[in-house]
């Protein structure tokens, strides 16, 4: 993505009006002052991911003409705080669609299946969070820094990978258009943020318990997450391999357009409470030294490379936390294989692994006219 300006124009109430960008490198539209708002509903709006997706759209000065905050009915009556108002959080039902344009829904893969049909025949273009449509052969999984192409307006859905698969994505891309990706071997170390609010929550009073000296108790994990590391709490198949790593390896051939891409992922629950990282070696079809990745990474859209052994710094989920940018380090050569390559990634789990990229997806669809 090339740093400039340009314009896009909308009928909205009838009038047609000029929305203005400025594009910068690897960080999506910057919005001027514009006439052309949406009416923006964001669904499962008290959740980690929900909470999440508001404050991105203040922080991206996303142009929100109308906010339709919606969660179940036990939620409903509540208020929630977006652009400095309190806005009641209204039930999910059918109704509640009605002029909405754009649609964030992180509510899990249910309600995706039941309401996403209906507000796409309500007119609003819809970024699901949930794993309900990503691998439907007819709806585009996307990472806008990889595969954003695929952001044509012939889709009225678009579905967000899963936060592992995306934060990988990002760091393989350069990589991959400039050696081309045969195959991936990866270990993640995911945080509590993976697993919801009252997962991190979980993990905050364990270790405040553990600080008192109590016993310590886990409900939302199967284990005890503080000062422990455990396989991902998904449900393993015959094969061997958890849903999650499942999801990895059918969502990144997706994403790469690479159906036999080879992959061993290994996916690890870590007592962080927010932010992921992985571990990962992947092999090219061709060399790539340390030092090209290195230059290729630091001018890739979406990456921020941490390589600094003189003073043992790289990638840390703290460092990760928070930032819209996926880190990158460690990066080294594999002895006796001049096709592959190790390296370290942490990325913010709520952000690039979810709502950021959501957002992300509303802001291009918005530059290139296929919103409203």
């Amino acid at each position: 993505m090339k740093v400039g300006q340009g314009a896009v124009c909308h009928r909205f109430l009838g009038v047609e009006v000029e929305a203005r960008f400025e594009v910068g490198e690897g960080r999506g539209v910057r919005w001027g002052m514009s006439k052309k708002a949406y009416r923006v509903a964001v669904v499962g709006v008290t959740g980690a991911v929900g909470q999440e997706i508001l404050r991105v759209l203040e922080r991206r000065k996303f142009p929100v003409s109308e906010l339709v905050p919606l969660a179940s009915e036990r939620s409903a009556g509540t208020e929630i705080e977006f652009a400095g108002k309190k806005v009641k959080v209204r039930k999910l039902e059918a109704v509640a669609f009605a002029g909405v344009e754009v649609a964030f829904f992180s509510a899990g893969a249910t309600r995706s299946r039941e309401f996403i049909p209906i507000a796409r025949k309500a007119g609003a273009v819809v970024v699901d969070n949930s794993s309900a449509f990503r691998m439907n052969p007819e709806v585009p999984l996307v990472v806008p820094e990889v595969n954003g192409d695929l952001l044509d307006g012939k889709s009225r859905l678009i579905a967000n990978p899963n936060c592992s698969a995306a934060i990988l994505a990002v760091a393989l891309a350069p990589l991959h258009r400039a050696a081309g990706l045969e195959s991936v071997v990866v270990a993640t170390y995911q945080s509590a943020s993976g697993a919801g609010a009252k997962a991190m929550a979980e993990l905050d009073q364990q270790v405040r318990d553990y600080a008192a000296g109590k016993e310590l108790k886990a409900e939302v994990f199967p284990h005890v997450l503080a000062f422990n590391l455990f396989s991902h709490n998904s449900p393993v198949g015959e094969d061997g391999y958890n849903e999650e790593e499942q999801k990895m390896v059918e969502e990144t051939r997706k994403i790469f357009a690479l159906p036999k891409l080879r992959m061993v992922p290994t996916c690890v629950r870590v007592p962080v409470p927010r932010a992921h990282s992985e571990a990962v070696v992947a092999r090219f079809s061709k060399a790539i030294s340390a030092k090209e990745a290195r230059e290729l990474l630091s001018k890739a859209a979406g990456v921020r490379v941490i390589d600094e052994p003189a003073k043992n710094l790289y990638p840390m989920p703290r460092d990760a936390t928070g930032e819209l940018e996926v880190l990158v380090g460690r990066i080294r050569e594999v002895e006796g294989d001049p096709q592959s390559l190790a390296f370290f990634v942490s990325g913010d789990q709520l952000l690039k692994g979810a709502a950021w990229n959501a957002v992300q997806i509303a802001e291009e669809l918005a530059k290139r006219g296929f919103l409203g």
